[in-house]
């Protein structure tokens, strides 16, 4: 699947596509139904299809001092597109230029001049532009005095609510897996590069892969039942990981730290994707070794429980 910079030229095999207009930060329920409706245009129609994203997030160029929130990084996002039936990737690079292109712009610009896109399908509530003033109505608008064709997608309801990024977030803050997994169609999962870290788990048993949480969200600090992708389309190995900035020990480091269950493996140095299943119990601090390898195994035996 092409990777695309918005400020590069688009390959000439990719012109004409229709273009899945949104921000589509963890590909839930909502987002899947506007790629959706541009892979069936696109194919009613013989053409490509790209699905847009934006990268870094609008919010954080405007406010970078808000902690972490992100469900899925690129990487994640642009094998969720191609899985749905999209040819191409479209990175906005969001900087001051694209923040301070008005609305008529940014349609003549991008979608028509450097995309020469034949239709657009964002969802219904899509905003874009300086100030956020171009809407759905404005995209038909002024995509039909480019020659491209408009359709909006409604909102998708989860029970009588909207489904939404801010929803899974709030979920996955609760520990709430669950909820996060349903509005997702999937769990929640942290992919990163393994680290080495102080040899902790080695010592009381309980080996660990870390990952450091990046500009992912920071989900409930605890204890977590998880699956771990060790290679891009392997097998899943189960496990259970801690969340968190492991108060027994000093000084805190924030990481997420998964034992995997029958693997023995050496992991440093590789890049794996962990999946957070079911929240267990929250992060504690325990006044011993002992008390803590005797909790560890507990969690063990329910995570093991709980994903057969």
């Amino acid at each position: 699947m092409t990777r695309i910079d918005h400020r590069e030229a688009i390959p000439d095999r990719l012109r004409g596509a229709i273009l899945a207009l949104g921000n589509f930060d963890g590909f839930h329920l909502g987002h899947q139904r506007v790629v959706a409706e541009a892979v069936a245009w696109a194919r009613d129609e013989g053409r490509p299809v790209i699905v847009a994203t934006f990268d870094p997030h609008p919010v954080r160029h405007f406010a970078p001092h808000v902690p972490p929130f992100r469900l899925t990084t690129l990487d994640q996002r642009q094998a969720l597109f191609a899985a749905a039936g999209a040819d191409a990737m479209l990175v906005f690079h969001f900087d001051d230029a694209l923040a301070g292109m008005s609305a008529e712009a940014f349609v003549a610009d991008l979608p028509a001049a450097r995309l020469g896109a034949a239709g657009v399908v964002p969802g219904e509530n899509f905003t874009f532009g300086q100030g956020r003033r171009g809407s759905f109505a404005m995209l038909v608008d002024q995509g039909a005095r480019h020659g491209i064709a408009a359709r909006g997608v409604g909102p998708v309801t989860d029970g009588e609510q909207p489904v939404s990024s801010s929803r899974i977030r709030d979920a996955l803050k609760s520990g709430n897996c669950e909820d996060a997994t349903r509005l997702m169609t999937r769990p929640f999962a942290v992919r990163g590069v393994v680290q080495h870290g102080d040899k902790r788990g080695r010592e009381i048993g309980f080996r660990t892969a870390n990952l450091a949480l990046g500009s992912y969200l920071r989900p409930r600090y605890g204890i977590y039942a998880v699956s771990a992708e060790l290679a891009e389309g392997g097998p899943r190995v189960l496990g259970a990981a801690s969340l968190g900035t492991r108060p027994t020990f000093e000084p805190p480091v924030e990481l997420l730290e998964t034992h995997l269950f029958d693997f023995s493996g050496d992991l440093y140095g590789r890049e794996i994707e962990v999946a957070l299943h079911h929240f267990l119990r929250p992060e504690a601090k325990f006044d011993s070794i002992e008390a803590l390898q005797a909790q560890m195994a507990q969690d063990c035996t329910r995570a093991r429980q709980l994903l057969k």
